[in-house]
């Protein structure tokens, strides 16, 4: 299967004309819109909006969370770590947030969204992706298409409490999210969903996290995920896992991996069941499913995300009537940081809970 061919620059060029001659717009139009998002002063470059708030909050919002471990259909397991609200609206919808590529639960991220939605007395549950904090028991861990395991924890909502559900993801967790959408459909309990700094398409963000300065997040991200996979290896050694982790092991031979072509290739394709990294890109890539989710459904995205190039942006014509798409000119990679340096506003913290709630009130 062939990996889509990215837009031409010409219809590229000539959509970012039709949407940025927009003034922001504070509500939530169809389509494609210009973000009201503006950046803190000396804020604006995209790796200070991506980095910043990994140096400002060293020390996470604080949440008092209850962990529950849920078994998915394979018998392997993932962790919840699920927030309710002293005083909770009687109304309120359930949100699920899923954390992105070698995140957890605990990424500032997340935390900070439990915290904005517990403080308009709406309960959440984190989703740690299999591997995420400690290691699983199945050879496979979590990817761009890891759909199953977000639908295994939707079901596992709807069987156990009874509020509408909205699923809320970022990045790499974002592409999960979508894919994860279009596939419940008009799923009676399924109420909306939002994605953050998703890579729509896999293949150029690949290649755009080969240039320039973002080869950084690159090494950071692969460093990470060594040690995580490493990690497993022992764990299922110990375990007696022994077929489980010679799987493992044979792929991390070709460790170090230099780039996200090459750990997709020769680790993530072979233990997830992918023909190789460009089946891998070609069935997971976000934009195919835009078209077939059939829930209100944000998408915010910065034109400056290091980890990826306006190239990534879909037609109009590959859009739900259900996507908004919000488009800001900079926020970088699940940035988005407005206010001043010294008091900033996490600006995601505000406008997911605020489309949430747009979407449940117009019920």
């Amino acid at each position: 299967m062939a990996v889509k061919t990215a837009p031409t620059t010409l219809n590229l060029h000539q959509t970012r004309l039709s949407f940025m001659s927009i003034a922001p717009n504070t509500s939530f139009q169809k389509g494609f819109f210009n973000s009201p998002f503006r950046p803190a002063p000396f804020l604006a470059n995209p790796h200070l909006q991506t980095l910043f708030a990994s140096v400002h909050r060293k020390t996470r919002p604080q949440l008092a969370r209850q962990r529950q471990r849920i078994t998915l259909t394979d018998g392997d397991f993932v962790l919840l770590d699920a927030h309710t609200p002293t005083q909770i609206s009687p109304n309120a919808p359930l949100v699920l947030v899923i954390h992105g590529l070698s995140g957890s639960s605990d990424s500032h991220y997340v935390l900070g969204l439990q915290k904005a939605l517990a403080a308009q007395h709406w309960p959440s549950v984190a989703m740690n992706c299999r591997g995420a904090t400690e290691p699983n028991q199945a050879t496979r861990a979590y990817h761009a298409g890891a759909s199953d395991d977000v639908r295994g924890v939707f079901q596992h909502l709807v069987d156990s409490q009874e509020r509408p559900i909205m699923i809320v993801g970022y990045s790499l967790g974002g592409s999960m999210t979508l894919k994860t959408l279009a596939e419940l459909g008009d799923h009676p309990r399924l109420l909306a969903g939002v994605a953050v700094s998703t890579p729509l398409e896999m293949a150029i963000c690949a290649k755009r996290l080969d240039k320039g300065f973002s080869m950084i997040y690159r090494k950071h991200l692969l460093d990470e995920l060594h040690a995580l996979w490493y990690a497993k290896l022992r764990y299922l050694e110990n375990t007696g896992a022994t077929s489980e982790a010679q799987k493992i092991e044979q792929c991390l031979t070709h460790a170090p991996f230099k780039s996200f072509w090459q750990f997709d290739d020769l680790l993530m394709a072979p233990l997830h069941g992918f023909d190789g990294v460009h089946d891998y890109y070609a069935r997971c890539r976000p934009n195919q499913f835009l078209k077939d989710i059939k829930v209100p459904t944000l998408v915010i995205h910065a034109m400056d995300d290091p980890f990826m190039s306006p190239l990534v942006i879909p037609q109009s014509n590959e859009l739900s009537p259900m996507i908004h798409f919000e488009l800001a000119e900079s926020g970088g990679h699940v940035g988005f940081i407005s206010g001043t340096v010294t008091k900033p506003v996490y600006y995601l913290e505000q406008r997911i809970p605020a489309f949430l709630n747009y979407i449940h009130s117009s019920r």
